[in-house]
């Protein structure tokens, strides 16, 4: 059974005859009554008495054309679904993503939902090399992910930069600064430093190291092991003197006796990870989004 003979059966039974339908569907007569024989034939019914001038159903021919007409419905309704999802307004959105700081990502949702209100969006919530895994394998349609430069197999898109900072005992000499100043990682070296370990953040980890090397600095000698931020910054406060470097996820925490200073010419970039090569219309319609939240409103620089 083809569409086209359901399309045929339906133009005969609306126009009361071959050769009006045929004109109906631009096609020679001959065309309409060969395939609507097949259907019958396929069917073992009879739909179309031909006892008379005008066309007419029979009773199994009534009784299959609103089937017909829902099947042929149904069938353009997947077609208009298609050219959504083509489009990128319509369809399921794999995404993967990060927490915090901020309400970036539920902005970037609003917009989005603005721009696609068809489009579903399924969020993820992974470590960073698992997000970056689901992507290559294309379990994830993209990712926001922090630090990673370059990773083989994806596509970075940079989205925007946040700042680190220091986390240090309260009564330490560098935690106070009267004019905000942000401290240079040449003034916490000989500070003990409670990194996490590279098992736990690849991305984040080399971030921070590199940038030693990067400022013609020698690592600050290691500090006792990083557990969970807050248990690290609780330690912080009440052990010989060391600190830790990290970003907000939603606000600096409210650590008692502890400081926290911005860090000097460091930050940590948040991109979007996605497959190389042309992105998925659904992912196309998320940059969009992002390109509405990133740019700056009207009258501000």
């Amino acid at each position: 059974m083809e569409l086209r003979q359901l399309a045929y059966l339906v133009a005969v039974a609306e126009e009361g005859g071959f050769g009006r339908a045929a004109e109906r569907l631009s096609i020679v007569q001959s065309a309409v009554s060969q395939q609507v024989r097949r259907l019958e034939r396929e069917l073992g019914l009879v739909l179309f008495d031909r006892s008379s001038r005008r066309i007419r159903l029979t009773a199994a021919g009534e009784r299959l054309l609103p089937e017909a007409r829902a099947v042929l419905a149904a069938a353009e309704q997947t077609r208009r679904v298609a050219a959504e999802i083509t489009a990128g307004a319509e369809g399921v959105l794999r995404l993967g993503a990060v927490h915090g700081p901020g309400d970036r990502l539920y902005r970037v949702l609003a917009a989005l939902a603005e721009l696609a209100p068809q489009l579903r969006v399924r969020l993820t919530r992974a470590a960073p090399t698992q997000r970056l895994a689901l992507v290559r394998s294309g379990a994830l349609d993209a990712a926001f992910v922090r630090g990673p430069a370059a990773v083989p197999g994806l596509d970075l898109l940079p989205l925007w930069s946040d700042p680190l900072y220091a986390a240090l005992p309260a009564v330490h000499p560098l935690a106070a600064a009267a004019d905000g100043t942000p401290l240079r990682l040449g003034q916490l070296a000989h500070l003990p430093l409670r990194l996490a370990p590279r098992t736990d953040n690849p991305p984040f980890h080399e971030l921070v190291t590199a940038a030693w090397h990067t400022a013609g600095l020698a690592p600050p000698p290691p500090g006792p092991p990083f557990t969970t931020l807050r248990e690290t910054l609780t330690e912080i406060a009440d052990d010989p003197p060391s600190w830790t470097v990290f970003y907000q996820v939603s606000g600096l925490p409210p650590v008692p006796r502890v400081a926290y200073r911005p860090l000097a010419d460091l930050t940590v970039t948040t991109s979007l990870a996605v497959r190389s090569g042309a992105p998925p219309p659904a992912v196309r319609r998320l940059l969009q989004a992002l390109h509405l939240v990133n740019s700056p409103a009207p009258g501000r620089s």
